[in-house]
């Protein structure tokens, strides 16, 4: 299967996931910040190679199957260090992410779902996205209005912090083209 592209907005560039940028992910990922919304099957603390055998075990052979496209985040300014990650997926949960602190807060996560959506919906030709978040975690929910995406159920779920309302955001194909004018 062909790797993703590349893919440029006007402050970031998001580069496909590489071997390589397991150092770097190691590094910026495993903060409570980060990880306190994320799914429970996240190890928590953090080994000390889980980027690396998350790479080598999942996200890679996922990308090369064409099920996943995962891209780390880059500042424009700044292109050799990672700040955060965004992926694709064909399964229940078609979209996910994260950015490391220091960069939270400055829109960049809006600007790089809005690159992905397009190429879930424009490139690969999908017709819905879902994307499960945790209800306490305010900042992903801003990220999915913003969006342009709808609350679509509620239910209990596990996330590394704990137990919490999991709520399914979605936007489908149609709504996404009809925003675009």
């Amino acid at each position: 299967m062909q790797q993703p592209p590349t893919l440029k907005t006007s402050r970031l560039l998001l580069e496909p996931l590489c071997i390589g940028d397991a150092q770097a992910i190691q590094e910026r990922f495993p903060h409570w910040e980060v990880v306190r919304y994320l799914n429970a099957c996240v190890p928590w603390p953090y080994p000390d190679n889980g980027a690396l055998s998350y790479l080598q075990d999942h996200a890679l052979p996922a990308m090369a199957l064409g099920k996943e496209w995962h891209w780390t985040i880059r500042l424009i300014t700044e292109p050799e260090d990672v700040i955060g990650c965004i992926s694709l997926m064909d399964q229940d949960n078609n979209r996910g992410f994260w950015l490391s602190p220091p960069w939270q807060g400055q829109g960049l996560m809006g600007e790089a779902c809005e690159v992905v959506d397009r190429y879930w919906f424009h490139t690969l030709q999908r017709d819905c996205m879902r994307v499960p978040k945790a209800a306490p975690n305010e900042a992903s929910r801003r990220v999915s209005q913003r969006g342009g995406m709808t609350l679509i159920s509620r239910s209990q779920a596990e996330f590394v912090s704990g137990s919490f309302t999991n709520e399914i955001w979605e936007m489908t194909r149609e709504h996404w083209l009809a925003q675009r004018g």
